[in-house]
This record gives C-alpha cells, sequence and structure tokens, in this order.
C-alpha cells in the first residue's frame, strides 16, 4: 500500500496536466480560446523547485494556447543571471535552464 508522499509523488505530473487541460479547454470573455495568465515568482536559487514553477507553467500555459506573462520580484530576479539559472536544479523537474529556454523560444515576455 502506498503512503501518501508516495502517492502525491508519483500523481502529481498527472495531475497537472488536467489541470493544464482543463484551463486550455475554457473560453475568455470573448468567446475567443486560450485565456491570460500572469504568473508570478518570488522563489529563487534558495528554493529551486519553487523557483522553477513560473517557468515551466508558463511554457505548459502558452503551448495550450493562452497568453502567459512572466514576472520575477524579491528573490526571483537573480533567476535571470546566466551562472544562476544554469546551476539551479529543482526536484522532480528539469533543470531551470531548460525552463527558461523554453520559455524564451516561446516568446513569453519576462518582467523583472
Amino acid at each position: 500500500m502506498t503512503n501518501r508522499r508516495e502517492f502525491l509523488e508519483e500523481n502529481i505530473h498527472a495531475c497537472a496536466a488536467a489541470l493544464t487541460a482543463g484551463i486550455a479547454s475554457q473560453t475568455n470573455a470573448n468567446g475567443a480560446e486560450g485565456q491570460r495568465f500572469l504568473l508570478v515568482g518570488l522563489a529563487g536559487s534558495e528554493n529551486p523547485t519553487r523557483a522553477n514553477f513560473p517557468f515551466v507553467w508558463a511554457a505548459a500555459l502558452k503551448e495550450a494556447g493562452n497568453e502567459v506573462k512572466v514576472e520575477l520580484a524579491g528573490d526571483a530576479t537573480v533567476l535571470m543571471r546566466t551562472p544562476v539559472s544554469n546551476s539551479v536544479t529543482p526536484v522532480g523537474w528539469p533543470p531551470l535552464r531548460e525552463a527558461l529556454a523554453k520559455v524564451i523560444e516561446l516568446k513569453i515576455p519576462i518582467y523583472v
């Protein structure tokens, strides 16, 4: 029998994908597909997993057809320095440099 921690570790990615798919299927006030999102990052390299979330979610939401912007404040601003972004490796997610490269590839604006 799996405990709660093991269950969450095994199924968190499926939950995130289902949530993103549900959001992407909604329409905005104009009747057009997609919504507008502003993702705010406050965690820096001291918490690599939380620091990675705005970038991973921004890429997923943009690929689902939504308009997305990322804003970094506080400790998260240091993530825009190349040596810092190259050294941040979150637990259970791709390295920050890969997530950041995907955000840049998708031309998602990042405000610092």
